[in-house]
């Protein structure tokens, strides 16, 4: 499940990050992703809400109405239908993944799953959830932003005292204070030339005759990869291919009015947690948009334990991350050198990450000889 609320989990987290196949730039042709995530399992990629992708709905007005309890309540009536359809996947262990706003959608769908396991006769067997960089609260995800841009050097010390003596982040009055708005307009000014999804990522530029390319080079990585893709998805043959409406794809569909989205996720997740459900967050470690920092944050409201304290692990002798666990088996783990779209950065260590979360163990520590 993607992010948004309203972009493609298909032209995101399939051909841009974990899915099997990467576009070239030729706009036709595909690239194997000797690192994709159905290596190791069956992975649907749902294009969720109604609307985004080539999904939609035959009643116009619902997208009017679209906010998170449709949404959960639409994937799970899409899950049900689709193992009753494909029978043989009914006993197989279910997990749920997604990415940034997908901190709203999948705690959701593993709550609306786990309530009707109990009251009706239909079984889902989920396992686990996996969120990476997720949005979980509003006003800890405005503080951590800012705060992590402070952290990196990129606003200046007397922005973040601006920010942080003016700015209320603990409830929707964060903006109440002009002095606040002001601060973080100077904020988002000192910040305006990077890459917020990763602040150390070269930039796609566009020339004035439409070519474009990226600024310098980062081993592995694309900036300008989403325009190769678009055009690939508007294709008509992919799109036949896909058994897809023939239509105008577009990577996001913009919910002028996404309703009934909580200030906060903690309850839902302390909620699972206290079920007994394994839920696992991650952040790419150089991401601003929802950040490390606005993690941690969220992590202290659920007020858990330690049972095993923050250690590295690592991928090929070097450190892929650092990952901590804590009671009823909730876990956070970096991804070092990843930034909002993990897999799209650190596509082995995400890897190694989903493989450790698929068997309930933490992942690998190697220590340097």
């Amino acid at each position: 499940m993607h992010a948004g609320p309203g972009c493609s989990s298909l032209g995101f987290g399939a051909m841009r990050e974990l899915g099997p196949f990467r576009v070239n730039r030729d706009n036709q042709t595909l690239t194997r992703n000797n690192h994709a995530w159905n290596n190791v399992a069956n992975v649907i990629f749902l294009e969720s809400p109604a609307g985004v992708g080539f999904s939609y709905s035959n009643t116009s007005s619902d997208y009017d109405r679209m906010g998170d309890p449709l949404t959960a309540q639409d994937t799970y009536a899409f899950l049900v239908n689709w193992l009753d359809r494909f029978p043989e996947y009914k006993a197989r262990a279910l997990y749920i993944a997604g990415e940034s706003y997908a901190g709203h959608y999948v705690p959701q769908l593993a709550a609306t799953i786990l309530a009707h396991n109990n009251d009706t006769g239909v079984i889902l067997n989920l396992k686990g959830i996996l969120v990476g960089n997720p949005l979980l609260d509003d006003a800890k995800e405005e503080r951590g932003h800012h705060e992590y841009l402070w952290n990196h050097g990129v606003i200046s010390d007397e922005v973040w005292a601006e920010i942080a003596g003016h700015c209320n982040f603990s409830d929707d009055s964060a903006y109440g204070d002009d002095r606040c708005y002001k601060a973080i307009t100077k904020s988002q000014y000192e910040s305006e030339d990077l890459d917020i999804y990763n602040i150390y990522a070269p930039t796609c530029i566009t020339d004035n005759n439409g070519s474009y390319y990226s600024s310098s080079q980062l081993p592995g990585y694309d900036p300008c990869g989403e325009a190769p893709t678009m055009a690939y998805l508007n294709l008509p043959a992919v799109q036949r291919a896909f058994h897809a409406r023939e239509t105008k794809w577009s990577d996001c569909k913009i919910f002028v009015d996404f309703k009934d989205s909580p200030d906060t996720m903690v309850p839902t997740l302390k909620w699972l947690i206290g079920h007994g459900l394994p839920v696992w967050l991650f952040s790419g470690d150089l991401d601003s948009r929802c950040p490390i920092t606005s993690t941690r944050h969220a992590i202290r409201d659920l007020n858990l334990s330690v049972t095993e304290p923050w250690r590295p692990w690592t991928v090929s002798h070097e450190v892929g991350g650092y990952v901590q666990q804590y009671k009823g088996g909730f876990t956070f783990a970096t991804v070092r050198g990843a930034g909002h779209t993990v897999p799209t950065f650190q596509p082995e260590r995400a890897l190694i990450l989903l493989q450790s979360f698929l068997k309930g163990i933490l992942p690998p520590y190697e220590k340097a000889k």
